[in-house]
Protein backbone atom coordinates (compact mmCIF):
# COMPACT_ATOMS: atom_id res chain seq x y z
CA UNK A 1 0.00 0.00 0.00
CA UNK A 2 1.08 3.73 -0.81
CA UNK A 3 1.81 5.76 2.14
CA UNK A 4 -1.41 8.17 1.08
CA UNK A 5 -3.59 5.24 1.73
CA UNK A 6 -1.87 3.87 4.60
CA UNK A 7 -2.44 7.60 6.19
CA UNK A 8 -6.27 6.92 5.56
CA UNK A 9 -6.30 3.68 6.79
CA UNK A 10 -4.87 4.95 10.19
CA UNK A 11 -6.41 8.20 10.10
CA UNK A 12 -10.22 6.81 9.94
CA UNK A 13 -9.63 5.01 13.38
CA UNK A 14 -8.32 8.35 15.47
CA UNK A 15 -11.37 9.53 17.07
CA UNK A 16 -9.60 11.50 19.71
CA UNK A 17 -10.64 15.49 19.43
CA UNK A 18 -7.55 15.98 21.14
CA UNK A 19 -5.43 14.83 18.17
CA UNK A 20 -4.25 16.18 15.21
CA UNK A 21 -2.42 14.95 12.43
CA UNK A 22 -0.10 16.13 9.53
CA UNK A 23 1.44 13.81 6.64
CA UNK A 24 4.91 14.58 4.95
CA UNK A 25 4.25 13.16 1.78
CA UNK A 26 8.48 13.82 1.33
CA UNK A 27 9.29 11.74 4.35
CA UNK A 28 6.22 9.10 4.03
CA UNK A 29 5.62 9.84 7.92
CA UNK A 30 2.61 10.64 9.68
CA UNK A 31 2.95 12.50 12.55
CA UNK A 32 0.05 12.48 15.72
CA UNK A 33 0.13 15.54 17.68
CA UNK A 34 -2.26 15.89 21.20
CA UNK A 35 -3.30 19.42 21.33
CA UNK A 36 -2.96 19.52 24.84
CA UNK A 37 0.40 19.27 25.07
CA UNK A 38 1.14 19.65 21.81
CA UNK A 39 3.58 16.60 21.62
CA UNK A 40 2.90 13.93 19.71
CA UNK A 41 4.29 10.26 17.77
CA UNK A 42 5.36 10.22 14.02
CA UNK A 43 4.57 6.93 12.29
CA UNK A 44 7.27 5.63 9.32
CA UNK A 45 4.61 4.46 6.87
CA UNK A 46 6.81 3.25 4.47
CA UNK A 47 7.91 0.45 7.58
CA UNK A 48 4.10 -0.33 7.82
CA UNK A 49 3.16 -1.23 4.07
CA UNK A 50 4.92 -5.37 4.12
CA UNK A 51 2.72 -5.06 7.57
CA UNK A 52 -0.71 -4.00 6.15
CA UNK A 53 -0.24 -6.18 3.04
CA UNK A 54 0.21 -9.67 4.74
CA UNK A 55 -2.96 -8.80 7.24
CA UNK A 56 -4.84 -5.13 6.86
CA UNK A 57 -6.79 -5.69 9.86
CA UNK A 58 -4.09 -7.03 12.49
CA UNK A 59 -1.82 -4.44 11.56
CA UNK A 60 -4.23 -1.62 11.81
CA UNK A 61 -4.97 -2.77 14.81
CA UNK A 62 -1.48 -2.73 16.31
CA UNK A 63 -0.24 0.69 14.61
CA UNK A 64 -3.59 2.10 16.77
CA UNK A 65 -3.00 0.80 19.97
CA UNK A 66 1.07 1.84 19.82
CA UNK A 67 -0.48 5.59 18.56
CA UNK A 68 -2.67 5.61 21.15
CA UNK A 69 -0.37 4.55 24.07
CA UNK A 70 2.53 6.62 22.53
CA UNK A 71 0.19 9.74 23.31
CA UNK A 72 -1.17 8.62 26.64
CA UNK A 73 2.41 8.27 27.60
CA UNK A 74 3.25 11.86 26.29
CA UNK A 75 0.32 13.43 28.39
CA UNK A 76 1.37 11.78 31.58
CA UNK A 77 4.06 11.96 34.25
CA UNK A 78 6.11 9.03 34.92
CA UNK A 79 7.59 7.94 38.05
CA UNK A 80 10.47 5.61 39.06
CA UNK A 81 8.88 5.91 42.71
CA UNK A 82 8.34 2.47 44.26
CA UNK A 83 9.22 1.46 40.47
CA UNK A 84 12.52 -0.98 41.37
CA UNK A 85 10.74 -3.93 40.28
CA UNK A 86 9.75 -2.55 37.02
CA UNK A 87 12.99 -1.23 35.67
CA UNK A 88 13.94 -3.02 32.56
CA UNK A 89 16.94 -2.60 30.08
CA UNK A 90 16.04 -2.34 26.38
CA UNK A 91 18.06 -2.33 23.32
CA UNK A 92 18.40 0.80 20.57
CA UNK A 93 20.28 0.95 17.56
CA UNK A 94 23.46 3.32 17.90
CA UNK A 95 22.24 6.34 16.03
CA UNK A 96 18.83 6.33 18.41
CA UNK A 97 18.55 9.56 19.66
CA UNK A 98 19.82 10.08 23.39
CA UNK A 99 17.87 13.06 24.01
CA UNK A 100 13.61 13.51 23.31
CA UNK A 101 12.64 16.62 21.08
CA UNK A 102 11.61 18.68 24.46
CA UNK A 103 15.10 18.14 25.86
CA UNK A 104 15.03 15.40 27.88
CA UNK A 105 19.01 13.53 28.18
CA UNK A 106 17.99 9.26 28.38
CA UNK A 107 19.86 7.22 30.68
CA UNK A 108 22.10 4.99 28.16
CA UNK A 109 24.50 2.03 28.17
CA UNK A 110 27.74 1.24 25.54
CA UNK A 111 26.77 -2.68 24.12
CA UNK A 112 27.99 -3.24 20.37
CA UNK A 113 29.08 -0.86 17.59
CA UNK A 114 25.34 -1.52 16.47
CA UNK A 115 23.36 -1.26 19.50
CA UNK A 116 23.13 0.57 22.85
CA UNK A 117 21.33 0.21 26.26
CA UNK A 118 18.61 2.43 27.31
CA UNK A 119 16.79 1.69 30.60
CA UNK A 120 13.01 2.35 30.88
CA UNK A 121 9.71 0.93 33.62
CA UNK A 122 7.31 -0.94 33.01
CA UNK A 123 3.93 0.39 32.49
CA UNK A 124 1.96 -3.11 31.81
CA UNK A 125 1.11 -2.34 28.08
CA UNK A 126 3.98 -0.23 27.30
CA UNK A 127 6.74 1.22 28.90
CA UNK A 128 8.63 4.83 29.06
CA UNK A 129 12.12 5.20 28.50
CA UNK A 130 14.31 6.40 31.48
CA UNK A 131 15.55 9.86 31.80
CA UNK A 132 18.08 12.02 33.83
CA UNK A 133 15.09 14.15 35.46
CA UNK A 134 13.21 11.22 36.33
CA UNK A 135 15.84 10.25 37.84
CA UNK A 136 16.81 13.03 39.79
CA UNK A 137 13.16 13.30 41.08
CA UNK A 138 13.24 9.56 42.43
CA UNK A 139 16.31 10.25 43.81
CA UNK A 140 18.53 7.63 42.39
CA UNK A 141 21.80 6.86 40.92
CA UNK A 142 22.23 5.30 37.83
CA UNK A 143 23.64 2.60 39.08
CA UNK A 144 20.95 2.09 41.21
CA UNK A 145 19.05 1.85 38.01
CA UNK A 146 21.05 -0.79 36.24
CA UNK A 147 21.40 -2.96 39.46
CA UNK A 148 17.50 -2.89 38.74
CA UNK A 149 17.28 -3.31 35.51
CA UNK A 150 19.58 -6.70 35.54
CA UNK A 151 17.85 -8.13 38.30
CA UNK A 152 14.64 -7.58 37.19
CA UNK A 153 16.09 -9.06 33.57
CA UNK A 154 17.43 -12.47 35.19
CA UNK A 155 13.43 -13.04 36.40
CA UNK A 156 12.14 -13.45 32.98
CA UNK A 157 11.01 -16.20 31.67
CA UNK A 158 12.79 -17.97 28.20
CA UNK A 159 10.20 -19.91 26.52
CA UNK A 160 11.55 -21.21 22.71
CA UNK A 161 11.07 -22.79 19.82
CA UNK A 162 13.17 -24.87 18.01
CA UNK A 163 13.72 -25.78 14.68
CA UNK A 164 16.72 -27.97 12.69
CA UNK A 165 18.24 -26.83 9.30
CA UNK A 166 20.65 -28.27 7.48
CA UNK A 167 22.20 -29.90 10.37
CA UNK A 168 22.57 -26.71 12.41
CA UNK A 169 20.03 -25.50 15.79
CA UNK A 170 18.19 -22.49 16.18
CA UNK A 171 16.20 -21.33 18.67
CA UNK A 172 13.42 -18.56 18.73
CA UNK A 173 12.32 -16.26 21.70
CA UNK A 174 9.34 -14.33 21.27
CA UNK A 175 7.10 -13.95 23.94
CA UNK A 176 6.51 -10.27 22.50
CA UNK A 177 6.78 -8.68 26.13
CA UNK A 178 8.50 -6.28 25.08
CA UNK A 179 12.11 -7.30 26.61
CA UNK A 180 12.61 -10.28 24.16
CA UNK A 181 15.68 -8.57 22.19
CA UNK A 182 17.33 -7.71 25.73
CA UNK A 183 17.40 -10.77 27.37
CA UNK A 184 21.10 -10.68 24.88
CA UNK A 185 21.97 -8.86 28.16
CA UNK A 186 21.60 -11.55 30.30
CA UNK A 187 24.60 -13.12 30.39
CA UNK A 188 23.79 -16.04 32.85
CA UNK A 189 21.45 -16.80 29.80
CA UNK A 190 23.90 -17.08 27.32
CA UNK A 191 26.48 -19.00 29.27
CA UNK A 192 23.63 -21.70 29.64
CA UNK A 193 23.22 -21.84 25.57
CA UNK A 194 27.08 -21.45 25.47
CA UNK A 195 26.89 -24.57 27.31
CA UNK A 196 24.46 -26.16 25.60
CA UNK A 197 25.74 -25.63 22.16
CA UNK A 198 27.48 -28.61 19.94
CA UNK A 199 28.66 -25.81 17.49
CA UNK A 200 29.63 -22.38 17.65
CA UNK A 201 27.08 -20.32 18.95
CA UNK A 202 25.72 -17.12 17.43
CA UNK A 203 23.19 -14.53 18.98
CA UNK A 204 20.90 -12.55 16.68
CA UNK A 205 18.83 -9.36 17.44
CA UNK A 206 17.49 -8.59 14.32
CA UNK A 207 14.44 -6.18 16.02
CA UNK A 208 12.85 -5.80 19.25
CA UNK A 209 10.56 -8.61 19.87
CA UNK A 210 13.13 -11.42 18.66
CA UNK A 211 16.21 -13.05 20.13
CA UNK A 212 17.58 -16.15 17.88
CA UNK A 213 20.43 -18.19 18.88
CA UNK A 214 21.89 -20.11 16.20
CA UNK A 215 24.41 -23.61 17.20
CA UNK A 216 26.23 -23.77 14.06
CA UNK A 217 27.90 -26.78 13.31
CA UNK A 218 28.63 -26.74 9.24
CA UNK A 219 29.15 -24.11 7.03
CA UNK A 220 25.27 -24.25 5.95
CA UNK A 221 24.76 -23.08 9.00
CA UNK A 222 26.42 -19.23 8.13
CA UNK A 223 24.79 -19.01 4.92
CA UNK A 224 20.95 -19.96 6.90
CA UNK A 225 21.72 -17.55 9.71
CA UNK A 226 22.05 -14.50 7.54
CA UNK A 227 19.41 -14.98 5.12
CA UNK A 228 17.07 -15.57 8.56
CA UNK A 229 18.67 -12.53 10.44
CA UNK A 230 18.00 -10.22 7.55
CA UNK A 231 14.40 -11.47 6.74
CA UNK A 232 13.39 -11.04 10.80
CA UNK A 233 15.84 -7.29 10.76
CA UNK A 234 13.34 -6.04 7.35
CA UNK A 235 10.09 -7.57 8.81
CA UNK A 236 10.44 -6.05 12.94
CA UNK A 237 8.21 -3.00 14.24
CA UNK A 238 11.75 -1.87 15.98
CA UNK A 239 14.66 -3.24 13.76
CA UNK A 240 17.83 -2.84 15.39
CA UNK A 241 20.66 -4.87 13.64
CA UNK A 242 20.73 -7.65 10.78
CA UNK A 243 24.45 -8.72 11.73
CA UNK A 244 24.23 -11.54 14.19
CA UNK A 245 27.13 -12.32 16.77
CA UNK A 246 28.95 -14.67 18.03
CA UNK A 247 29.16 -15.60 21.86
CA UNK A 248 32.51 -16.75 23.21
CA UNK A 249 33.96 -16.47 26.58
CA UNK A 250 31.47 -14.02 27.72
CA UNK A 251 32.15 -11.46 24.50
CA UNK A 252 29.85 -10.75 21.49
CA UNK A 253 31.26 -10.47 18.13
CA UNK A 254 29.38 -9.27 14.81
CA UNK A 255 29.40 -11.50 12.39
CA UNK A 256 29.63 -11.06 8.66
CA UNK A 257 28.49 -13.37 6.64
CA UNK A 258 28.15 -13.60 2.62
CA UNK A 259 25.39 -15.93 2.26
CA UNK A 260 25.79 -18.39 -0.98
CA UNK A 261 22.41 -20.23 -0.24
CA UNK A 262 19.05 -19.13 1.08
CA UNK A 263 17.12 -21.30 3.77
CA UNK A 264 14.49 -22.46 1.16
CA UNK A 265 17.57 -24.32 -0.52
CA UNK A 266 18.63 -25.84 2.41
CA UNK A 267 16.59 -28.99 3.46
CA UNK A 268 14.90 -29.67 7.37
CA UNK A 269 16.43 -32.49 9.19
Amino acid sequence: MKPIQLKREIESQLTNENWVTSFDREQGTLRIIDKRVDKGVTIDLAKLGPKFEADKGEALKETVAMITEGLRLLTSEVSLIDKEKSIFPVIRTASFERETNDGRKLLHSDHTAETKIFYAVDEGTSYSLIDEGMLEKAGKSFREIQEASQFNLRSLDHPMKEDRVAGNTFYFLSTNDGYDASRILDDSFLKKMEEKALGQLTVAIPHHDVLIFGDIQNETGYDVLAQMVFQFFSQGRIPLTALPFMYENGELEPVFILAKKKPKEAKKD
